[in-house]
């Protein structure tokens, strides 16, 4: 029995632009800095004074890092609510309500493109469907796109934006961390590269499983990665935490990371990282 569904998206498959407010002024979430938006815009959504990186949709993501044009894979797939789940509302509702808000029918976007001329399969998690969170139609895309990768022998890019697995769906979201780590066993077996880029937030089941399991583990200056959050840890073990716990630059100096790259050098990073483990 499937647990998603297929239908035709409401949007066009245009690129859309970053998660910045709209308006011709931007705060800074760090700086507190009054920004001219198109200004953060056109430096990739990177604050101009002190560097932070502001979320960015998937769309706007798959631009930046292919060279031109890319395919999106698995368009229509869509859940179906297998639950039929309800709490202050209902799940069908907070569906339709992502559609609406990103043009995307669920929370991830897989395609095929070019980085640096090498064919790449590429799956980005979009934080503004249901905060990114992976159900069955996120964990089959990105399981999809291994297979793809491994069928083409084309090497894996995938971009974690993601609150973890969505209680919506249930066991049926805990289940796909299992099967996208199996696909991922298969595609390492293969010798294929597989390389994971994590966002602002990378978090829960998806840093538990396929996020953490890259031959390269890349992720943005500032990001928060980890499974639980800070305040629920700090609460289970009634101490303080550290200074910029579970932010990326903590995560690269504990050995959980690779490498920490701002945003405006990481397709040039991404290209010779898939260079290097190509040879």
């Amino acid at each position: 029995m499937a647990w998603f569904r297929r239908e035709r998206s409401p949007l066009p498959a245009h690129e859309q632009e970053s998660r910045v407010p709209e308006g011709l002024y931007v705060k800074c979430d760090s700086c507190k800095e009054i920004l001219y938006r198109k200004a953060v815009l056109d430096n990739l959504s990177v604050c101009p004074k002190c560097a932070f990186h502001f979320r960015i949709s998937a769309r706007l993501r798959l631009e930046l890092l292919c060279d031109g044009a890319w395919e999106e894979l698995d368009r229509g797939l869509v859940s179906a609510d297998p639950l039929a789940f309800s709490d202050t509302k209902a799940y069908s509702d907070r569906l339709r309500d992502g559609k609406r808000k990103t043009g995307s029918l669920d929370a991830l976007v897989s395609a095929v493109g070019t980085l640096g001329g090498i064919p790449t399969v590429i799956a980005a998690m979009e934080y503004g469907f249901i905060g990114g969170s992976m159900g069955v139609v996120v964990g089959e895309k990105v399981a999809r796109a291994v297979e793809r990768s491994a069928s083409e022998r084309m090497p894996l890019l995938v971009v974690s934006c993601s609150g973890g697995a969505r209680m919506m769906e249930g066991t049926l979201s805990l289940m796909q961390m299992a099967k996208i780590s199996a696909a991922l066993a298969r595609l390492d077996a293969a010798r294929i590269p597989f390389i994971s880029l994590l966002t602002d937030p990378t978090t829960g089941g998806v840093t538990a499983s396929f996020a953490m399991l890259g031959d390269v583990n890349i992720a943005e200056p500032g990001a928060l990665i980890g499974f639980a959050g800070p305040r629920v840890i700090e609460q289970t073990i009634r101490q303080k935490l550290p200074e910029g716990f579970q932010r990326s630059e903590f995560l690269l100096q504990h050995g959980m990371l690779d490498m920490v790259v701002d945003r405006r050098e990481l397709k040039k990073t991404i290209v010779r990282c898939l260079h290097t483990l190509l040879d």
